[in-house]
């Protein structure tokens, strides 16, 4: 069985260490897992009831749920802006929590993985990301983190995927996700 798992990146930037690490958990997935990076995050208008009317919510709002609809599982990627989760990653967990108890995030496993420049490797932004993912209705799998510390340095010169605690620590995360679905 191959559990599809979709990762939602919080960076928008194209050097983006969030990014970096997202690619790393498609490159290193083992033959079971399949990882895909949802691409759309930044086309995602904000989230507001007004607009989001059945049948005719926005086209970038719709693609997401979809996607998320067909995955097994979600691996939120997130860096930490100013102690916190980023809005594109909010947004989206905003997209996916409605309809209320039946959004596409609803009883879905769900991990939160990332990177900061900080000596805390943005635990607080990750924790933020997983309470969103939660109240939304997404099964936050508690024993499936891995928080980075030190971006800017650690992968000055190493891309992510080259770094051999952060292969283990994603490999762990993604037998967590796949442990925790039904595919």
């Amino acid at each position: 069985m191959n559990v599809r798992v979709l990762a939602l990146v919080g960076s928008l930037r194209a050097g983006s260490h969030n990014r970096g690490l997202a690619e790393a958990a498609v490159k290193h997935a083992p033959g079971h897992i399949s990882v895909e990076i949802y691409g759309g995050l930044a086309g995602i208008p904000f989230y507001n009831e007004d607009i989001d009317v059945e049948g005719d919510a926005p086209e970038a709002a719709t693609a997401l749920r979809d996607a998320v609809s067909r995955a097994d599982a979600l691996l939120l990627v997130s860096p930490e802006y100013n102690g916190t989760i980023p809005a594109v990653l909010k947004n989206a967990i905003d997209w996916l929590s409605r309809p209320y108890g039946a959004g596409a995030i609803t009883d879905k496993p769900v991990a939160v993985v990332g990177t900061a420049f900080g000596s805390y490797g943005g635990i607080w932004a990750q924790d933020e990301a997983r309470k969103a993912a939660e109240i939304a209705g997404g099964i936050v799998l508690d024993d499936a983190r891995l928080s980075i510390p030190g971006s800017v340095t650690r992968f000055a010169t190493t891309d992510p995927a080259d770094d051999s605690e952060v292969v283990t620590g994603l490999l762990h995360v993604l037998d967590r996700l796949a442990a925790q679905t039904n595919a």
